[in-house]
Formats: C-alpha cells, structure tokens, sequence
C-alpha cells in the first residue's frame, strides 16, 4: 500500500478530479468511468472518503473507513454513491454539477485505542488530526477530521458527536463495551465548482 503521507498535490488533483468525473458521467449516462492510467496509478489499497458540498452545506458524504477497495475503484464507488445514494439528500441532478464543490479524503487504516480508563481518550485524541469510528455490539458512527475544526469542537465534543452519529447515546464513550477507533487523512478539494483543487491547510493534518 502507498503511504498516504507522501501523497503529491498533482495526485489530488487527480483524485478529486476523477470524483466529479465519476459523478458526472454516472448521472448523464448512468455508467462508470474506465480509466486504465487512474486504475494503474492509483492500484492499493485505501480507505476514502467523497464528501459534496453545496453553498457551504453538506450535499452528499459516503465512503469506505476500511481499505477492502483498490483506491481508483473506491474513489470512483464513493463518488457516485455520495451523489445519488446518501439517504439524507435527494440525488444530485446534473443541473446541480457547477454548483457543488467534490472533496476527497483519503485515510489511514482505523487504530482501536486502547485504554483503562476512558478520560484518557481526552488526551489521546487529537483534534484536527484524528478521524473517528465508535462502535458498539449493534451501531457504529465515523466522523472525519476536518469535522470537528469545521465546528470548532473539543475532544470531548467530538467524541459526544460521533456517538450521535452512531445512534447512540452522546455520553456512551465513557462505557468500557464502547469500542473508539481513530484514523489519519489526507484531504483535498475544490475552492469552487470545477475551481482550483487545494490540499487541506490545516497543520495537523498529515
């Protein structure tokens, strides 16, 4: 597998590129792009996610947190899927494609943190650098990097969250059944519908 932290800004472009390529044909002509020079670049494994976006608001967000996909593959899979298949939005139509902004993150594999007692996630978890993935017998939730610097939450903010977006109840961190992964991305996006494709400024990201 390719080491994401040595991802180039012309890899990014390429990867946010082919996400709206994806889109793009897939809502014209209900296929799939083939692209041999993209499947061959982009050829290992990777978790990753497509997040759309629309005037500032969320428009569509699906991916993969587990690299059980070749990247090229998934990117194209979760580009598709972010546009027509989020069950919180309507499909994207393609009066809509010079209107969204794509933006790809591309992840480390998930790391369950382990510990005695569960205030230490407070310190272990960094804002602006980890993802994360709590999971129970029944229910899980992930939540991405940029997220909590988005909304300007702290660790524990960002812990109660991603429980919400699990089901379950804010607190439930604090139980020892509660299972809490994190994850690393690399981030890139557009600045405009078809603008200039920008890695994510923020410092802590890899």
């Amino acid at each position: 597998m390719k080491n994401i932290r040595n991802f180039t800004d012309e890899d990014g472009k390429e990867l946010v590129k082919t996400a709206r390529k994806a889109v793009a044909e897939y809502l014209k002509n209900k296929s799939k792009i083939a692209d041999s020079d993209f499947h061959s670049r982009f050829n290992f494994e990777s978790g990753v996610f497509v997040t759309i976006n629309k005037k500032d608001s969320l428009r569509g967000c699906i991916g993969y947190p587990i690299p059980i996909k070749k990247l090229s593959y998934g990117l194209i899979d979760a580009a598709i899927s972010a546009a027509t298949q989020d069950p919180r939005f309507t499909p994207v139509s393609t009066d809509e494609l010079d209107k969204i902004v794509f933006e790809v993150t591309v992840l480390t594999p998930p790391v369950e943190i382990k510990v005695d007692d569960p205030l230490e996630y407070l310190s272990i978890i960094k804002v602006g650098r980890d993802g994360l993935i709590v999971e129970n017998s029944y229910s899980s939730g992930l939540l991405l990097p940029q997220v909590p610097t988005e909304y300007g939450w702290d660790v524990e903010e960002f812990l109660q969250h991603t429980c919400e977006k699990a089901g379950i109840n804010k607190d439930s961190w604090k139980e020892g059944s509660t299972k809490i992964s994190i994850f690393e991305g690399v981030i890139f996006k557009e600045e405009s519908p078809n603008g200039k494709i920008v890695r994510e400024s923020t410092n802590n990201f890899l």
